[in-house]
């Protein structure tokens, strides 16, 4: 009995030391069944029931906290069809033929509500683009889709999705997608599921960042972003509908099936 008990003591031990790397590896961002999930790809074999007990003895408690959002400007030209392609058929079978957009607020004691337009390829979950501003302006939108177009080739004829606000159903705006023979797709107005990779995005973006976080200034928010979605979002936070990958893995996994396939 004694060894069976001190058996189970050092695998709690070992258990314990494994919850608290991950958890602080995720900066807090990650609750147990992510913790759960990281550990059975690691090699441990845990349900998720002992990690949210293990994780209740150590006082460990993941920062997901819901504020005020400012609502914005989401006036459009009310004459003008808008078609909703993508339909809410969030898959895609290889990067670059469906990308979603979509601006989020920002709070900072210095300049007040800031702005973040980011660009989403749904074949991995990739932020291929994003810019932030003080001014919610179609030049933001633009400057985001320009961005992600440096970073990854959207298919000629491929679709990009947002929502009516003013900003991309600008004149410029729709030029540029229009020039470059890309397919703009709508949600329904005041229907956010139309969008829902994109809305998931945002929340957790709020959830795991920014409304744990007092920015003092722009610049100070805008390290913080980069940080989010170039190193956590990107490249360490895993997916559950991506099987549990991070957006880099799902990407590189692709690239890697096709020199196979090519050779």
């Amino acid at each position: 009995m004694n060894n069976k008990t001190n058996s189970y003591k050092e695998s709690n031990i070992k258990l314990d030391t494994e919850i608290k790397r991950i958890f602080n590896n995720s900066k807090k961002r990650y609750g147990s069944p992510k913790i759960t999930k990281q550990l059975n790809i690691e090699g441990f074999k845990v349900s998720q029931k002992r990690v949210a007990k293990r994780m209740k003895i150590l006082k460990l408690r993941s920062i997901t906290v819901r504020k005020y959002n400012h609502s914005g400007n989401s006036k459009c030209d009310n004459k003008k069809e808008y078609k909703n392609l993508l339909e809410q058929d969030f898959k895609a079978n290889k990067p670059g033929i469906k990308w979603v957009g979509d601006i989020t607020y920002i709070y900072t004691k210095e300049t007040g509500w800031t702005y973040l337009a980011i660009v989403m390829d749904l074949f991995d979950l990739k932020v291929v683009g994003w810019s932030y501003g003080l001014n919610m302006t179609d030049n933001l939108v633009i400057e985001a889709f320009y961005k992600a177009m440096k970073n990854r080739e959207i298919n000629e004829n491929g679709i990009f999705h947002s929502d009516r606000g003013s900003q991309y159903t600008s004149n410029n705006y729709e030029k540029l997608l229009e020039d470059l023979k890309i397919k703009h797709s709508y949600s329904k107005k005041g229907y956010p599921y139309d969008n829902a990779s994109m809305e998931s995005f945002n929340a957790i973006l709020k959830k795991e960042e920014v409304n744990v976080s007092n920015y003092e200034t722009f610049q100070e928010a805008k390290l913080a972003i980069f940080e989010f979605i170039e190193s956590w979002y990107n490249n360490q936070r895993i997916h559950s509908s991506i099987d549990y990958l991070t957006p880099n893995q799902k990407y590189n996994s692709y690239i890697s099936n096709l020199v196979l396939v090519a050779t």
